[in-house]
């Protein structure tokens, strides 16, 4: 026995080698659209490796510090720590703007590529019997990184970003019956307070990243367990062994080693390179054009990033005169626009795979164009985030019609009802909705309820296509 061999055994014996092969067999199936998740996952590296990087140099606090860096407007003043700390990354930390701008982008990509990958699952249909668990996940992952986005803004404690969060603060304190003691939990008393920045950099370099990896774990230990689904096969797929094309208890794709391997580390470098790009011809937020946190006065335009501009729509939408007393609480249009219509639509899309629901397990991905009713609530909820983000944009519309905030508003408030139910009933009515066609289950239910068949060769050796068994 060679050296090689005993140290392959010493290993093998520990930790059951042997046994761990057959998941370098795990069938991936060759789908250019399931990278997206993919990419989320490495942007959440990305943006942990970055994070770990701009710790080191930023200072948490709100305490006064005279200036002393490179930028002149400020030198010799006193500025709080935290402001002075994000100037100083910027422009004296040694790649300090690159990688900050790196975390940046790889923020506003991860949200998108999870959206897109949510949107992908919703308009095929994955998220059906038995894979409601894994939607549910990945609905948290979505809320949890916007709020863990959100927290970010506060950090350079300039005058852009604390009033953003002023409003967070006033949209907390406005929750009935627990808004004091939350607000006070997360922003450290009235706002700003000298707790606000380092509470809010505890819940955004600790707290959210551990929750959002917590749930990226149990998000790919469901999908390992489950299995992925597939498309719709056009034919029987010849590999080891012959899989006929409607036989939905395996999975046709790449062998996870070395095929789907080699592709997701073309994928890592992919999107490094691409937020590498973006960091280095796009530039970011610039605290040192907002300056410091100044309570006197007001940025004369407030917008949040795009992933919140649709919150931040039905927040200017809502009008005050909403505000009502029931059973003697108060419930704030502050709270029903910034609080309640969002966590609604995050409900809305929670329950979904129990509204459209599968009695029996389904494999196969749907067809979009062959699910009528399905696709158009897609579609309306699509155009609804679209006309409230457009409604949190007011002001820039308004200097574009030439109108009023205030005139524009009910506009935007019978926009925001008729588009989504227009938009909606026509993509059912062009996938024959009223003509009695499409809406049913495409998918035939699995019926293999017994154990895996055979793969590829358990070492990934082989080129061609693994199967494996599809989820219970």
């Amino acid at each position: 026995m060679s050296r090689r061999e005993r140290l392959y055994g010493w290993f093998d014996d520990r930790l059951d080698l042997s046994g761990a092969q057959s998941f370098l067999g795990k069938a991936f199936p060759a789908e250019d659209s399931f990278l997206l998740g993919e990419v989320a996952l490495f942007c959440f590296l990305i943006l942990v490796l970055t994070g770990v990087f701009l710790g080191f140099f930023f200072e948490p606090s709100t305490s006064d510090v005279e200036y002393e860096g490179s930028v002149a407007q400020y030198q010799g003043e006193d500025l709080p720590e935290s402001f002075a700390s994000v100037l100083n990354i910027t422009y004296d930390v040694p790649f300090g703007m690159l990688i900050r701008r790196i975390h940046h982008w790889a923020a506003h990509l991860f949200i998108a590529s999870m959206a897109l990958h949510m949107l992908r699952v919703f308009f095929t249909g994955a998220y059906r019997n038995p894979r409601e668990p894994n939607w549910l996940v990945g609905t948290g992952l979505a809320g949890l990184s916007m709020f863990a986005a959100y927290t970010g803004y506060a950090l350079p404690f300039d005058e852009f970003a604390s009033t953003a969060v002023g409003i967070g603060y006033n949209v907390a304190l406005s929750i009935p019956l627990v808004g004091e003691t939350l607000a006070f939990i997360v922003f450290g008393g009235s706002f700003p307070s000298s707790a606000t920045i380092p509470r809010l950099y505890f819940l955004h370099i600790l707290v959210l990243p551990l929750a959002i990896a917590g749930l990226l774990v149990l998000h790919m230990a469901i999908l390992i367990r489950q299995k992925h689904t597939e498309a719709q096969r056009d034919e029987d797929v010849d590999g080891r062994e012959q899989v006929d094309k409607d036989d939905d208890s395996v999975v046709v794709g790449l062998p996870a080693f070395p095929n789907q391997a080699a592709v997701s580390a073309v994928v890592f470098f992919l999107t490094l390179a691409t937020l590498s790009l973006l960091a280095g011809f796009l530039p970011v937020h610039n605290v040192a054009a907002y300056g410091p946190n100044d309570p006197a006065s007001t940025p004369s335009l407030i917008m949040p990033d795009w992933f919140l501009m649709w919150g931040y729509g039905f927040l200017k939408l809502v009008p005050s005169w909403m505000s009502i007393d029931l059973l003697g609480v108060h419930i704030s249009s502050e709270f029903i626009g910034g609080l309640l219509l969002p966590g609604l639509v995050f409900l809305a899309v929670a329950v979904w795979p129990f509204i459209d629901y599968e009695e029996d397990p389904v494999h196969f991905t749907a067809n979009p164009l062959e699910r009528p009713w399905q696709t158009g609530v897609g579609v309306a909820g699509v155009t609804f985030i679209m006309i409230a983000s457009i409604a949190g944009m007011d002001v820039l519309l308004a200097e574009i019609v030439g109108m009023p905030t205030n005139d524009l508003k009910p506009f935007l408030i019978a926009a925001l009802v008729v588009v989504p139910l227009v938009t909606g009933l026509i993509t059912y009515a062009t996938l024959g909705g009223f003509g009695g066609g499409g809406g049913g289950s495409e998918a035939a239910p699995a019926t293999d309820g017994g154990r895996a068949r055979n793969g590829p060769a358990a070492d990934g050796t082989d080129d061609g296509p693994a199967a494996e068994e599809g989820s219970e």
